[in-house]
């Protein structure tokens, strides 16, 4: 074990520092809002519902309006039962990087000690994969799948993306590594190989 808690639900934050903040605690799905650009990426919504429907979702922002404002957007677009919400305290100060605090002078997500995300997720009723009734054995997508599919380290690799995310109604700015952990949720390996024409063996 890695000391984190692996989360079903994909998690959904504000920003990448969010991400990589929250990366540390959490062994997971972690898929960024990028701020406000969610009101307008209509492929990046429809990823969320359905994952949301397949697997839930887990919503923490900042404390601060902007992250309410987000928020209420996803609650306007996704069904409420699919949606748990994690919220962190407002405690006033900045984050390192910042030359100064943010406009309410509030901490964000990536400023928050562990101990208190930890908490805010726990009192969330986050659902944790070791509590699930699932087949742990079930067989999964992996790097060496991508690989072997050209979707990784070839020079027609980029291409290869591009027709999966098409494929798969997935937002075209979509990363190889962002792809990979969500496309678990959309394919099983012998539909992800039989898109390719090959064989999973």
């Amino acid at each position: 074990m890695n000391g984190k808690i692996r989360i079903r639900e994909a998690v959904i934050v504000e920003g990448r520092y969010d991400k990589i903040r929250l990366d540390s605690l959490i062994d997971g799905l972690i898929i960024t809002t990028e701020g406000f650009g969610i009101f307008r990426d209509r492929e990046k919504m429809a990823m969320l519902r359905r994952l949301a429907e397949t697997r839930g979702l887990l919503v923490i922002t900042d404390s601060d309006s902007a992250g309410f404002v987000i928020r209420n957007h996803l609650r306007s677009c996704i069904p409420p039962e699919l949606v748990r919400h994690a919220y962190i305290p407002d405690i006033s100060g900045k984050e390192r990087r910042k030359d100064a605090p943010s406009k309410e002078g509030k901490l964000g997500v990536e400023g928050m000690p562990s101990e208190v995300l930890l908490d805010a997720l726990r009192k969330a009723g986050v659902v944790c994969e070791a509590s699930l009734p699932q087949d742990a054995s079930a067989p999964r997508i992996g790097r060496q799948d991508f690989y072997r599919c050209g979707l990784s380290g070839g020079e027609n690799s980029a291409a290869l993306r591009a027709g999966l995310l098409k494929y798969l109604g997935l937002p075209a700015r979509m990363t190889s590594k962002a792809l990979l952990g969500v496309i678990n949720e959309y394919m099983t390996p012998d539909e992800f190989y039989r898109y390719f024409g090959q064989s999973n063996q």
